[in-house]
């Protein structure tokens, strides 16, 4: 049994799997990084979501020996018979057990073995240790990823968007461009030749200015906000998990680039960066910083070494019109899956106000 977990009272009902619940924040994303896992499954996130009303529980999946695979399982208390729920951002992460050495392995989807041992031993050690009215996987796999899962069904409230665009950072620069419609190419070198200056955010001062962006954002779109300290405790919890990159104009004219007019925040892990928020002021509409700005980002992650680049879901909406300028193809994962594990489960998911609150929340802070 390693040093950074306790064994779970609850085990598969093959004798070789067992579940074990990891407690040591560097093993579990040295492990989770390993396995090409998403970023919404490392430590630091489940840290964000247990500083208000969810517990986070970091499971490794073992069979034969050899990890399985792991989940970052959150579970949040509901009201009277309903009792909680779990789910699971973006996982499970599954490895080939055979070793194989493919594109599949590397972003965690695993074979199809390996995906039905995880995705029920995970389902099963919620059941038995929070119960309530079920629990929401929405793995981070391509759609038509198979797993044989008893009584699955896909969830009447998803939490993340299924249809999303999945940049490929392993091609060359020219390649991403050339994928671009033109009007996003054309967009991107104006950008570029305006007065402005693209970089990361290192400083809590300019994390404020790209909140006070944010603020002006949502409140033109129409969107809620978790409150600042949130944002905060995002990039306290993730650190270089979290990288920022804003387009700075000058305050003054001979002065230093200090002022954001644009900003995009990621989440990411070893293999996956994930857009969480953005936004860009009057200015930065004015100079379409958003758009030198995105391409900077996309450098900025390959160079990282990072091999995709998901710019967090797909609408029939004015921003989604925008990500779509940046390649020639949508992507489509698997979407979210409920696992009921009561009879009030329908009861909440279709009757209950508070449910689409609970979504709205989880959305918000994706």
């Amino acid at each position: 049994m390693p040093a950074s977990a306790t064994p779970s009272s609850a085990t598969s009902a093959a004798a070789s799997v067992s579940v074990e619940v990891v407690t040591e924040r560097s093993a579990w994303d040295r492990e989770v990084n390993g396995l090409g896992g998403h970023p919404l499954q490392l430590w630091g996130w489940g840290e964000v979501k247990s500083a208000g009303a969810w517990t986070a529980h970091r499971l490794r999946i073992m069979s034969g020996g050899h990890t399985a695979g792991l989940a970052q399982v959150l579970e949040r208390s509901l009201p009277a018979q309903f009792k909680a729920l779990t789910y699971v951002p973006r996982g499970p992460v599954v490895a080939h057990l055979d070793g194989a050495n493919t594109m599949r392995a590397v972003f965690g989807v695993g074979d199809s073995a390996s995906r039905d041992l995880v995705t029920n031993a995970v389902v099963e050690w919620a059941r038995e240790n929070v119960g309530g009215v079920g629990i929401t996987l929405e793995p981070d796999w391509p759609v038509g990823t198979g797993m044989n899962l008893p009584n699955r069904r896909y969830a009447p409230n998803p939490v993340l968007y299924p249809s999303t665009l999945i940049l490929d950072l392993r091609k060359s620069e020219d390649e991403l461009m050339s994928a671009m419609s033109k009007k996003t190419r054309q967009y991107i070198r104006k950008s570029l030749r305006e007065d402005l200056e693209f970089r990361e955010v290192t400083t809590s001062r300019e994390i404020d200015a790209c909140l006070k962006i944010y603020h002006q954002t949502a409140e033109r779109a129409g969107f809620g906000l978790h409150s600042d300290s949130y944002y905060h405790l995002v990039k306290t919890e993730l650190g270089a998990a979290s990288p920022i990159f804003a387009a700075f104009a000058r305050s003054s004219e001979d002065g230093p680039y200090d002022r954001p007019v644009s900003f995009v925040w990621f989440a990411a892990s070893d293999t996956t960066s994930f857009e969480l928020y953005g936004g860009m002021n009057d200015d930065g509409m004015d100079l379409r910083a958003n758009y030198g700005l995105k391409w900077h980002a996309i450098r900025a992650m390959k160079e990282r070494g990072v091999i995709r680049y998901d710019v967090n879901g797909l609408l029939n909406d004015g921003i989604s019109n925008f990500k779509r300028g940046f390649a020639k193809h949508d992507d489509e994962l698997v979407g979210s899956i409920d696992v009921p594990f009561s009879r009030w489960y329908s009861t909440w998911n279709s009757a209950l106000p508070t449910a689409k609150k609970v979504v709205r929340k989880l959305r918000g802070g994706h």
